[in-house]
């Protein structure tokens, strides 16, 4: 490596390069922290012209690179490999541009999902994507994974809020990719090679977002269920119901007690448990409109209890709990966890059977499940005290997804976990086509090799 050291510190300057000591462990895994590898290069680009000349070095040097974002990632996808320079984004930050009339936001890639946010809520807007990571994520991150999060019911995963971008190829090309327009249909959508490529196919260094007007009114309430029947008719009531439903997660009782034992800032608003409960929020609805819509519910049995939020500080508690699984997976050395998606109309009958499959299968056993249901996502956390037995649990569940055609991510990414798991949920001609896809763009696979496809083009 003290070759490629020497020669990418005249490329690029001393300042851009971390080496020996001076890589610190936290380049060495993102959040999922499996198989952590400290990296023998950490380069920091300041512009896409950095990141096209080291790309350019690389390719030559057929030199692996893994892209780092705010390494909040959950499926191992920048997490180094033995022999990767790392790309770190953290220095490619800040707001380019922000255009009220065409109600666009321009980043580059390393800039953290919630600077965008209060940039687009000073000049009167929003940008709804939100995640529990906003503070730490990066947009780059959340473009290359096409990060879901808690508004997708009502305005679409990352690649629905993404007008334009700008990345850079394998050999160093910059691909200018920008585009302010909503309709554009001059030959092919070139962003979309990059939106949730996890990186495999270019790296992404600057992003055009589409912004929308605040709400006139936002309500939230937390409300208490006895069935799934029950949340799935519910939802579909207030989605028929509210002028926009823009939030609708759901916690199983499981994960809603060890939510509240972990987090010392929240308590439960019922004083007793149920079987489920749904934190929902409306805009642009009158406190009233949402009173009833909650109340008619009520008089019909479908809701047990209902509270709803009469300050910001309950509904940031009730989200504080929906948050809470951050803290539950920083402190579980040994666990699965999952971030499944399956047709709604599947998912009792999934959830019934997976968890018996592993009651029966595996003693000590602890699962936890949430999640936003109304696009289908649905995270579950699995693991046994004392035993190493994650890899088990997904192979189990994994093998059963398949049964009820779902799929083994619905907003985390493969990444380097769940490749070998792709197979699952992507037919022969799918992954072939992807194969065709990398070799095209990047033909000495230096960019996230093993990432989403497991073995090498």
């Amino acid at each position: 490596m003290q070759q490629h050291i020497t020669a990418l510190t005249e490329l690029l300057g001393a300042a851009q390069l971390l080496t020996g000591a001076d890589v610190s462990q936290k380049y060495q895994a993102d959040w999922s922290n499996e198989n952590p590898q400290l990296p023998e290069i950490v380069v920091r680009p300041r512009d896409t012209a950095d990141v096209s000349a080291l790309l350019s070095y690389c390719n030559t040097h057929h030199l692996p690179v893994v892209t780092q974002g705010g390494l909040t990632g959950l499926a191992g996808g920048a997490t180094p490999k033995a022999g990767e320079i790392a790309l770190s984004m953290e220095r490619l930050s800040g707001i380019t541009e922000l255009d009220h009339q065409s109600m666009t936001i321009t980043a580059k890639s390393g800039t953290p999902l919630q600077v965008i946010h209060q940039a687009a809520e000073a000049a009167g807007f929003r940008l709804p994507l939100d995640l529990g990571s906003r503070g730490s994520c990066n947009i780059g991150g959340n473009v290359s994974t096409n990060a879901g999060g808690n508004q997708v019911l009502s305005f679409g995963m990352t690649r629905a809020l993404v007008l334009g971008l700008e990345a850079v190829q394998a050999d160093g090309t910059i691909i200018p990719a920008y585009n302010k327009m909503l309709k554009n249909n001059a030959g092919y959508d070139l962003k979309q090679l990059f939106i949730g490529s996890e990186g495999t196919l270019g790296v992404v260094t600057e992003v055009v977002l589409r912004l929308f007007p605040q709400p006139r009114s936002k309500h939230t309430a937390l409300v208490a269920l006895n069935s799934l029947t029950d949340v799935i008719d519910v939802m579909q009531t207030c989605q028929a119901e509210f002028s926009r439903l823009t939030a609708f997660e759901v916690m199983w009782d499981d994960y809603f007690s060890v939510a509240l034992a972990e987090n010392a800032n929240v308590s439960n608003p019922f004083g007793e448990h149920h079987l489920f409960y749904i934190l929902l929020e409306s805009e642009n609805d009158t406190l009233e409109r949402f009173q009833q819509v909650l109340f008619e519910q009520l008089e019909k049995g479908k809701l047990v209890d209902a509270v709803i939020a009469q300050a910001g500080k309950d509904t940031e508690m009730f989200w504080a709990i929906r948050d809470s699984a951050g803290e539950i997976l920083s402190k579980i050395p040994d666990l699965a966890n999952f971030d499944i998606g399956l047709p709604i109309s599947q998912m009792q009958a999934f959830l019934e059977k997976a968890h018996h499959a592993l009651q029966d299968n595996f003693e000590n056993l602890t699962t936890l499940t949430f999640g936003h249901l109304a696009d289908g996502n649905i995270h579950m956390i699995a693991w046994t005290n004392g035993e190493k037995s994650s890899e088990a649990i997904y192979k189990m569940i994994y093998k059963m997804l398949k049964e009820y055609g779902g799929t083994v991510t619905a907003e985390h990414g493969i990444g380097a976990i769940k490749a070998d798991y792709l197979k699952l949920c992507r037919s022969e001609a799918e992954i072939a086509l992807m194969r065709t896809l990398k070799q095209a763009m990047d033909p000495n696979n230096i960019l996230n090799p093993g990432r989403v496809l497991s073995a090498d083009v």
